[in-house]
């Protein structure tokens, strides 16, 4: 949809005027899912993660990542998957799965055998179907820690290596990823740390 849409000259005026308005910043925030009242913070992340970083090539060395990855950890009933839906309804290339339903394979790649032509095909996943857009993983929590490891390298290096059935190459999934989850006993604890609350790796939550 989005890739298929031309800015008209018009466009690109009404565009050049609200950057140069002061509360642009404010007003994308309350753009977010305006039909709930509050939650600045989670908004501003939301919106930041939508438009995304700069990606950088140190020296043609090294890449650094211009997306953006946004964890959503609060109680049940905070409007987690709401916000979710709202970017899968708006956001550019948008994906949305769950923790519940969804393994390794099906966020990163599967490999399949034709059952006519008896050749082996390669699937993408949530995160190579989202690439240069949005990934959205609602009840990430209820992941187990092996589906969990195995998007380590998506999240970091944006790319899923495969090795299947003979099959050996490298698939893109330079996407942000927007995660919901609720805290360890469905509540969050303000007494505890951040980490304590969650229970994810450090590694997971450092990306």
């Amino acid at each position: 949809l989005f890739s298929a849409y031309k800015l008209t000259e018009e466009d690109k005026a009404e565009i050049e005027k609200l950057a140069k308005d002061p509360r642009i910043g404010e007003r994308i925030v309350k753009s977010i899912a305006p039909s709930i009242y509050g939650h600045e913070d989670i908004k501003t992340a939301i919106a930041l993660a939508m438009f995304g970083g700069q990606e950088k090539n140190v020296r043609g060395k090294h890449r650094l990542r211009g997306d953006i990855n946004v964890l959503l950890l609060g109680d049940p009933g905070t409007a987690k998957s709401q916000f979710l839906k709202y970017v899968e309804k708006t956001g550019q290339r948008a994906v949305y799965t769950t923790g519940k339903g969804a393994s390794a394979v099906g966020l990163t790649a599967a490999v399949h055998k034709d059952p006519i032509t008896r050749e082996w095909t390669l699937e993408g996943g949530a995160l190579v179907l989202a690439d240069r857009g949005i990934c959205l993983i609602d009840e990430f929590d209820k992941m187990n820690d092996q589906d969990r490891v195995s998007i380590h390298e998506a999240m970091e290096q944006q790319s899923i290596s495969i090795s299947k059935a003979g099959i050996v190459t490298s698939l893109q999934a330079r996407c942000s990823v927007i995660a919901a989850a609720n805290p360890v006993g469905g509540r969050y604890d303000s007494s505890q740390t951040f980490s304590q609350n969650v229970e994810l790796t450090d590694p997971i939550v450092s990306r």
